[in-house]
């Protein structure tokens, strides 16, 4: 066992971006494991800039870091614009809770601003998105006979409250009307958002969380060598018969971001670590609209 954390630990000396995770282990990030580098001089890439990627960081380290003291915590999030990486990380230090965001998912092709703000919000998500956390692997369970989680809530968890909390917080004192002027909005998403919120800039702040996670989604369909069109009407009829821990296929996760932009649920009703229906749209509650995706969600009275 001593061999194989020297060993762990001198992985993670000689790829930094390593220890930096969604789970506490080092092992993966936002994204599958993937080879892809985009350096910050390679063309073709987005037209998400240095000054974006900064102001992303900056204002949504603003915006949480009082939430994280109230839970003991300290908020740091690493501007690694350098590293091409395409991925982006989160791990508990002690009482330190690292985000480490690189540049090279800012440059892929599919990304925008508002997708690059969507990967932030995923990753504090990790730390602050409420249960069903991640399993401790290889623990089984304690000596209570209850599963062992982790810290970390789960990648459908993380991505539901990036688009129903996070990014309508970081949205809400812009214009969001005027952002989605010269968008192409496609019909079906429009209405849903009209439908479900009455002011025009709450419905702007769901239209706009959704083509985030459209943007985000294309970019898992991309690495994953998928070329079949994403869409918000034809969801992933997969059905999971136990809450899924990692990563859910492109159109789960479409349909995750979908979901929390549509969430009616108060911003500012807080998830909870151990009520799995505490502050998100839950179908226990009679929620139908916004509620999570059952191709990675198996709610526990069902």
């Amino acid at each position: 066992m001593k061999k194989l954390f020297k060993s762990l630990m001198v992985i993670a000396l000689i790829f930094p971006s390593l220890s930096y995770s969604c789970d506490e282990h080092g092992l993966t990030g936002i994204m599958e494991e993937n080879d892809l580098y985009i350096g910050p001089h390679e063309k073709g890439v987005s037209k998400v800039s240095y000054a974006d990627f900064k102001d992303v960081i900056e204002r949504i380290t603003r915006l949480y870091e009082k939430d994280f003291e109230k839970r003991g915590l300290k908020l740091f999030i690493q501007d690694s614009w350098a590293n091409g990486s395409v991925n982006a990380y989160a791990q508990r230090k002690g009482r330190t809770a690292l985000v480490n965001m690189f540049g090279g998912i800012a440059r892929h092709e599919t990304m925008s601003k508002d997708s690059l703000a969507l990967v932030t919000c995923h990753e504090l998500g990790h730390h602050i998105g409420g249960t069903p956390k991640k399993e401790r692997s290889g623990y089984g369970y304690g000596s209570s006979g209850r599963k062992v989680y982790t810290w970390a809530s789960n990648e459908g968890q993380a991505d539901y409250f990036a688009s129903m909390k996070c990014l309508r917080r970081y949205f809400e004192r812009e214009d969001n009307v005027k952002a989605i002027e010269d968008k192409e909005v496609p019909s079906f998403v429009r209405i849903s958002c009209q439908n479900q919120f009455n002011s025009a800039e709450d419905v702007a702040i769901c239209i706009r969380s959704a083509l985030a996670g459209y943007s985000l989604a294309n970019l898992f369909n991309s690495i994953r060598g998928r070329y079949s069109l994403l869409s918000f009407e034809n969801k992933d009829p997969s059905r999971v018969l136990k809450t899924y821990d990692n990563h859910p296929a492109p159109q789960c996760r479409l349909d995750t971001y979908f979901a929390g932009a549509l969430c009616d649920k108060d911003l500012y009703d807080e998830v909870s670590d151990s009520q799995v229906d505490k502050g998100v749209c839950s179908r226990r509650e009679g929620y139908v609209i916004g509620v999570r995706p059952l191709c990675w969600f198996r709610p526990f009275y069902q």
